[in-house]
């Protein structure tokens, strides 16, 4: 049956009757356009790590971390474990998220900036989410093609596994999202280890693989250092650095965040599940990289890197047990749809409060924002798959993601601490960084018909190429820098934000939420409640940088230990 056995399909059926179920169930939760959109705020610590793990983790990343670990060693890890040394920020920037109020991050730049660059926000925010969830689906549709035999094409499956959560999702909205979040967390984690243990005693253990990969070193003297987790090829220190700091810059302002941070009762709970849900994450990374070594010895002439986690399932599960192979395809649409559904209600939720409500069709009653929310999350998925459709691989995918993501985090990270910050500033340094980005690409997803690298690579210094094209990182550095100089410039040249507007703003960022804290209007403070003091490490009227508190402080410390486990488990773990 379309290269996957009875017992499987019986498998994949159960999963997703149940999922439907609960999905369905969290409909009676949506009594209004902010609960379909930001949930109830009544989430707590366990429900708010699985959501962040659930709609951070899926299997696209599998499947890119694995190919690019077939393709370069070890280091391959970095494509997912970029935000590991900005893990500790998050525990950090949480909780102004929360202190917010608000339901999206439009709602941030509507106060901090105004009405204007919270639609341009809204309009920069929705592409990314695009590219992602078509980076998403890309990856799923071509791990159900290699685990099939080919029986089932990428593009069904992509179908498929639409159909399947915009159901559930057009209908609970976010609640249905992190209701769903718990069970496919789990099976998500079950997707990163399920064959791993198997390919280890295919290649008869670490201790066989680190023989095999040495044999296929000396007989290809070309071939980079596969055990090697910085290397001085592609993915080397200044790589890790750059995209690093890319990823801290352009965090913030990745529409979904505002959900992950902002979903549960109290900042504490989105502090603790951002962090935790996120070093879960970083766990099942090294699961994919050890899968993705074990490929390079498995598997030496594969023609396509993305086939590699996928063709491993097929060839090792189903001589183990019957419906191993079905419970690999269930976790995998469970590790997709954990995170689509949940792209699919803030993508909606950045169209219909910062940009149909604001700009289109205001002052209609709640209901109709509900209804349109649903509409657009359908549309919003519908473009998803136009772009899963239109990507070469999803590696690429990946790495346009992670670069549009950061163009408007320049204006975030600024507006933040810095009150000269301007309106003007911010429009002039997103443009300047989107103009720098596309000049510098080779048309990105096939929209633009330019290629930097035809025109321009043969006139750069060698230490900005590889492979005789602009090197990632440098591409990188290239627009964030004009984006940060040019608002910089432009904002002490340009009329202030109202002393008004700024003092709301930040008072609201430094008081915490309180117990029960009643639902208010984006950065508005409750009745009742006074601003707390303001405390900043920097005494001048022009910059709000808080005093990090003890709790802050502690958590800050205690994440970067984790890091440093984590790094050192790897290293051990392959050498």
């Amino acid at each position: 049956m379309l290269g996957v056995r009875l017992i499987d399909w019986m498998v994949i059926i159960a999963y997703l009757v149940g999922i439907t179920f609960i999905g369905l169930w969290a409909v009676k939760k949506v009594r209004s356009a902010a609960s379909f959109f930001i949930g109830d705020r009544k989430f707590g610590k366990v429900m708010m790590a699985f959501f962040m793990f659930g709609s951070g983790t899926h299997s696209d990343q599998a499947v890119s971390v694995a190919a690019k670990t077939y393709q370069v060693g070890a280091s391959g890890i970095w494509y997912q474990w970029l935000w590991l040394f900005v893990t500790p920020f998050f525990w950090l920037i949480a909780p102004f998220f929360r202190r917010m109020r608000a339901v999206t991050t439009g709602d941030y730049f509507e106060v901090r900036y105004g009405r204007s660059v919270s639609g341009l926000y809204a309009a920069m925010g929705i592409l990314p989410l695009l590219v992602a969830i078509g980076v998403m689906l890309k990856g799923s549709g071509v791990m159900v093609e290699a685990v099939s035999g080919g029986a089932i094409s990428s593009n069904l499956a992509i179908i498929a596994m639409t159909v399947m959560f915009v159901i559930y999702g057009v209908a609970g909205g976010l609640s249905a999202a992190i209701a769903t979040n718990l069970v496919q967390g789990l099976l998500t984690i079950v997707l990163s280890f399920l064959i791993l243990p198997f390919a280890l005693v295919e290649v008869g253990g670490m201790s066989g693989l680190r023989q095999s990969i040495a044999q296929l070193s000396i007989d290809n003297p070309d071939m980079p250092d596969m055990l090697s987790l910085v290397s001085p090829g592609e993915i080397g220190l200044f790589f890790i650095i750059v995209i690093a700091f890319n990823a801290l810059v352009g965090w913030v302002t990745m529409p979904e965040t505002m959900a992950n941070c902002a979903a549960g009762k109290t900042e504490m709970e989105g502090r603790i599940g951002v962090t935790v849900g996120i070093f879960g994450k970083r766990i099942c990374t090294i699961a994919w990289m050890l899968t993705g070594l074990c490929a390079v010895v498995m598997y030496t002439q594969l023609a396509d890197a993305d086939l590699a986690y996928g063709k491993m399932a097929r060839d090792l599960l189903p001589g183990i047990a019957p419906g191993l192979i079905g419970l690999f395809i269930a976790c995998m649409l469970a590790s997709v749809m954990s995170t689509c559904d949940s792209l699919m209600v803030v993508a909606s939720a950045l169209f219909t409060e910062n940009i149909y409500r604001k700009f289109l069709v205001p002052s209609k009653a709640d209901k109709h924002y509900t209804l349109i929310g649903r509409i657009v999350s359908a549309l919003v998925v519908i473009l998803g798959i136009f772009v899963a459709f239109n990507l070469e691989s999803v590696v690429q995918g990946l790495e346009f993601y992670w670069m549009v993501s950061a163009l408007m985090g320049i204006a975030f990270w600024i507006g933040l601490y810095w009150r000269r910050a301007t309106v003007a500033g911010a429009w002039a340094a997103t443009l300047t960084s989107l103009g720098a980005f596309i000049f510098t690409s080779t048309k990105p997803l096939g929209v633009v018909p330019w290629d930097f690298n035809a025109h321009f690579a043969d006139k750069l210094p060698a230490f900005m190429l590889w492979q005789d094209k602009l090197y990632l990182p440098w591409q990188m550095i290239i627009y964030l820098s004009a984006g940060f100089v040019v608002l910089v410039v432009v904002s002490l040249f340009t009329r202030r934000v109202p002393a008004e507007n700024l003092d709301r703003f930040y008072a609201c960022l430094r008081t915490p939420i309180g117990p029960d804290e009643p639902e208010a209007e984006p950065f508005t403070l409750p009745a009742g409640v006074e601003p707390t003091e303001r405390k900043t490490l920097i005494d001048h009227p022009d910059f709000e940088i808080p005093r990090p508190s003890m709790v802050g402080i502690i958590g800050f410390l205690a994440a970067w230990v984790g890091v440093g486990l984590l790094i050192g488990a790897v290293y051990w773990i392959i050498g």
